[in-house]
């Protein structure tokens, strides 16, 4: 592909993406490796490792960055390996009462084959380096930094998009498509005509990142991702960013004046005693539970912060943004490569609006019960009194704050409930394996995950070497659809065939099952056209780059 920089952007591109922090990224990489050209517009022009708001990257969007080769790059570069906690603490200082914990948190213990990745704790920086190196090395020239959308307009054909640079110069840029992946206060967004919908939290919260090479010698809790800390002066979530002294602390209900006036008081309090810290950066902020009222205009649509924006609490936030760019995307290049009809662009929405609803709910849910609600008197004391407070703040917190660290069942298990690209099969529309879910994961005796035979577009399981596969054969041949046939080997197949409750499974691109039976469909051409989103536009494939 052709390389430019900022003063020199293509005229077109099939897709350009406003906004380079994680989703966009994410989204170019998914666009790129299937061959679309697309182009990332970024104002930043370094990665900012000053507010690494995200510290969580969850199970799901792990296994995405295995599918893109990404996996062990990341874990190499993330400064807390999985096997160093997968605990999360509760306490009343860094160096005082323990009061509960949680352990295998976050996806960073394995379940067995439930999953071929862990989930892994890692500042928000270290994946947007990885993902600009990747989109570097997949679309060389194609990350233009310095550079902001500041207006986008839209006819039948295409977009029209005004880019300007650092020095204040516009460039116009033309696509097929265009994704605002540009954040809250998108522009794209605004162009679009949609609007938020949804409320705030009214207690502020202040963020800081600070330096203190000596803390770690008087944590009496040993290693843990996140300690809690109840304790009246200040209640807080505190994390280690690495292994050499580098913190994250959120307090609760701080304002910004507070914060900044207070700020050693609150790393003092947190620690529970004087130490050394030097504040590298404050990040006041505000809980907000909103979404737009429509992620799609045309041939314009809107993914992560820039659709949705959740509490943090359970970190689904830019794991969600990254299911947006995975799903977003392959449909954008089914579309481009003219094997995909109308439908394959109208069910992003109608898929990923349930997901995006159910984690604001989840993560607004994980927000009622904080350090803030469960202070209490002679926490810290030595007397019985103490011992009972203690006893009643454990099981308060493992009452309610369970389900925000074990959330595996959000994170690998919700369903797609109604999509056009899904027929209706209501014998497997619930279970251990149904339409509309993840494919359940599965280790081969050779220790391959299930998931790295997969093929990049569709894909059909064959479990049982007698079963025919031809009619999908010939009805992907038929449609143009490219078809990945897979046949697991000997035991292992029947085994998988009892799990799935049927001897042939055709999988999405996204590693979603979409039809399970134990034979071919009498027209499996229907099937296929449904599954591809109806039959494609005259005149959909790809447009060529200038």
């Amino acid at each position: 592909m052709p390389s430019y920089d900022n003063g020199h952007l293509p005229r077109h591109v099939q897709v350009l993406i406003a906004g380079g922090g994680p989703v966009g990224l994410a989204a170019a990489v998914e666009l790129g490796r299937r061959g679309i050209d697309c182009l990332v517009v970024e104002v930043r022009t370094t990665v900012s490792r000053a507010r690494p708001r995200c510290k969580t990257l969850n199970v799901r969007t792990m296994e995405h960055l295995r599918r893109w080769g990404l996996a062990e790059r990341l874990r190499e570069r993330a400064p807390l390996p999985t096997s160093w906690s997968q605990d999360v603490v509760f306490c009343t200082s860094l160096t005082g009462r323990e009061l509960s914990r949680f352990t295998g948190v976050l996806g960073l213990a394995p379940e067995d084959d439930r999953f071929p990745e862990l989930g892994q704790q890692a500042p928000q920086y270290v994946l947007e380096e990885v993902l600009r190196e990747a989109v570097e090395e997949i679309l060389p020239g194609r990350l233009v930094l310095g550079s902001k959308v500041v207006g986008v307009s839209q006819d039948d054909a295409r977009v029209t998009v005004t880019v300007e640079n650092g020095a204040g110069a516009h460039t116009v840029v033309t696509a097929d498509h265009v994704i605002g992946c540009d954040g809250p206060r998108s522009v794209v967004r605004d162009e679009m005509g949609a609007r938020y919908v949804g409320g705030e939290a009214l207690r502020p919260n202040f963020g800081m990142v600070f330096q203190s090479p000596g803390l770690w010698e008087h944590v009496a809790h040993g290693p843990a991702v996140q300690y809690w800390v109840v304790n009246p002066t200040a209640p807080a979530l505190v994390g280690p960013l690495d292994r050499t002294g580098t913190w994250w602390v959120i307090g609760f209900g701080v304002d910004r004046e507070t914060g900044e006036r207070e700020a050693r008081q609150i790393i003092d309090a947190v620690a529970g005693r004087p130490v050394q810290a030097t504040v590298l950066s404050s990040d006041p902020w505000t809980a907000r539970m909103q979404i737009v009222d429509r992620m799609r205009r045309g041939r314009v649509f809107l993914a992560g912060d820039a659709a949705h924006l959740n509490p943090p609490f359970g970190g689904h936030g830019l794991n969600t943004g990254i299911g947006d760019a995975v799903d977003l995307g392959w449909k954008l290049a089914a579309v481009l490569k003219g094997w995909a009809g109308p439908d394959m662009l109208d069910s992003y929405e109608a898929e990923r609006r349930p997901v995006q609803e159910r984690v604001i709910r989840e993560a607004t849910a994980n927000m009622r019960v904080l350090s803030t609600e469960l202070l209490a008197d002679n926490l810290d004391a030595d007397h019985p009194a103490g011992a009972q407070a203690r006893r009643a703040a454990g099981a308060r917190i493992q009452e309610t704050k369970k389900a925000e660290f074990h959330s595996l069942d959000l994170v690998l298990g919700l369903r797609i409930a109604t999509s056009p690209l899904i027929p209706a099969q209501p014998g497997h529309a619930d279970g251990p394996a149904c339409t509309g879910a993840r494919l359940p994961h599965l280790f081969l005796e050779d220790g391959r995950s299930l998931y790295d035979l997969l093929g990049a577009d569709l894909t059909l399981l064959a479990l049982d070497q007698n079963v025919s596969v031809t009619p999908f054969e010939e009805a992907a041949i038929l449609r143009n659809v490219p078809l990945t046939v897979v046949r697991l080997p000997g035991p292992a197949a029947g085994g998988y065939a009892g799990r799935l409750g049927a001897r042939l499974a055709l999988v999405r691109p996204d590693q979603v099952v979409a039809w399970l039976g134990d034979k071919a469909p009498d027209d499996a051409l229907a099937l296929v056209g449904v599954v591809c989103g109806g039959t494609p536009r005259k005149g959909a494939a790809a447009s060529r780059s200038l």
